[in-house]
């Protein structure tokens, strides 16, 4: 029994106050339900991506009033965990274990008047023992880390500043077609490179924005997905990626990432190669991953993801089509659920101003930790080998 995903809820988001992460959650899982044709107490599964505290499962049950529930738990591959949780309810409607399950993740960091670089502030108390080296040495931010990683490719392979912008340049003419999105005035290469330093050799308009709010998708059968309210989207592969490099003398960090183990294995139980992805969802914390995850994916050789994404491959009108909704850096940042959110609805159809003309198979990718882990969806508006 293969899998669809048949609902989609997206909340509000960016600078949006006064709610918390388990009501955001509790009304994204409500509108993907709604969106399906759904009731809710037609869910027997629940999955949640934690940042909701306590027990964040049973705790987002009691405020939905979902009883009797088939399948419940919280899962944490941080940005990687929408392709995970999308992976186990699929295994969980072809198994039998459930039949329509709910996949969440919200996130309330903004606050009012505070900077969104102090939405994931860690306190110096934090750091200790070995650990604490890291941060006497200047790492003490997710930035800092993802810097190490992008200089290191740089001066491997030569890939420039420039490069990167070029990125940022393309996700931003995506993100002007897109209402939802945060950022939507268009920049130039010349925005990017005067933008300031937020960790050289990142520059501003290199990192993702911060948003509050919350994305759901419902799965289910995709014999059941055909007669609801919305066009399936059919689950053709997935798999993850854990590579395990140490930010070591002689490790792969920065030059290799979980897409190389992820993207194979999905592509191969999807029964499709590179060259018939049609549409690219990349996760895109900083234009570094976009480009790295191109290479490991196989759509350019190791060492060229900033010549492919300087030509204009990216962008409206190029031959791979990526982060169509503006992705993480200019559209809103809601983890793994911000490509798989834009993936539905280019699979569906349903892009407007931005709705790409070939759409038979999309590649979804989620990037958790500092390139500690990585899922890949294959889906399509077809069902498999139809």
């Amino acid at each position: 029994m293969s899998a669809a995903i048949a609902g989609l809820g997206i909340t509000e988001l960016g600078k949006v106050y006064g709610r918390s992460p388990r009501r955001f959650a509790a009304d994204a899982v409500r509108l993907a339900a709604d969106d399906a044709g759904l009731r809710l107490d037609e869910l027997d599964g629940l999955l949640v991506s934690h940042g909701l505290g306590g027990s964040p499962g049973i705790e987002l049950a009691e405020t939905l009033g979902l009883r009797d529930l088939r399948l419940l738990t919280a899962m944490n591959a941080f940005g990687a965990t929408a392709g995970a949780m999308i992976s186990y309810a699929a295994q969980s409607i072809a198994s039998g274990a459930a039949t329509a399950v709910a996949c969440v993740f919200s996130d309330a960091p903004l606050q009012p008047r505070q900077s969104s670089g102090s939405a994931y502030h860690r306190d110096a108390r934090e750091w200790y023992g070995f650990g604490g080296m890291t941060a006497a040495l200047g790492l003490r931010s997710v930035n800092a880390f993802y810097a190490l990683a992008a200089q290191r490719h740089m001066a491997r392979y030569g890939t420039t500043s420039e490069q990167l912008g070029a990125i940022a340049v393309s996700t931003r003419q995506w993100a002007s077609r897109n209402p939802l999105a945060q950022m939507r005035d268009p920049i130039t290469l010349d925005d990017h490179q005067n933008s300031r330093w937020v960790a050289e050799p990142l520059h501003l308009l290199d990192c993702c924005l911060v948003s509050n709010g919350a994305v759901a998708v419902v799965v289910t059968s995709a014999d059941r997905a055909a007669a609801l309210a919305q066009p399936p989207v059919h689950v053709w592969g997935w798999g993850q990626g854990h590579p395990g490099h140490r930010k070591e003398r002689g490790s792969a960090f920065g030059l290799s990432t979980g897409a190389a183990i992820s993207g194979p294995a999905a592509m191969k139980m999807a029964g499709v190669t590179v060259a018939d992805i049609d549409v690219c969802q990349l996760y895109d914390c900083y234009t570094y991953t976009v480009l790295v995850s191109l290479e490991d994916y196989g759509f350019c050789g190791k060492g060229e993801g900033g010549a492919f994404a300087a030509s204009g491959a990216l962008a409206p009108g190029g031959a791979l089509p990526t982060n169509t909704g503006g992705g993480q850096l200019s559209g809103y940042y809601m983890w793994g659920m911000t490509p798989l959110s834009e993936a539905v609805i280019q699979a569906r159809g349903h892009g407007g101003d931005r709705q790409v003309d070939r759409r038979d198979v999309l590649l979804v990718s989620g990037n958790g930790g500092i390139l500690d882990h990585h899922s890949t969806l294959i889906v399509s508006p077809h069902r498999k080998g139809a």
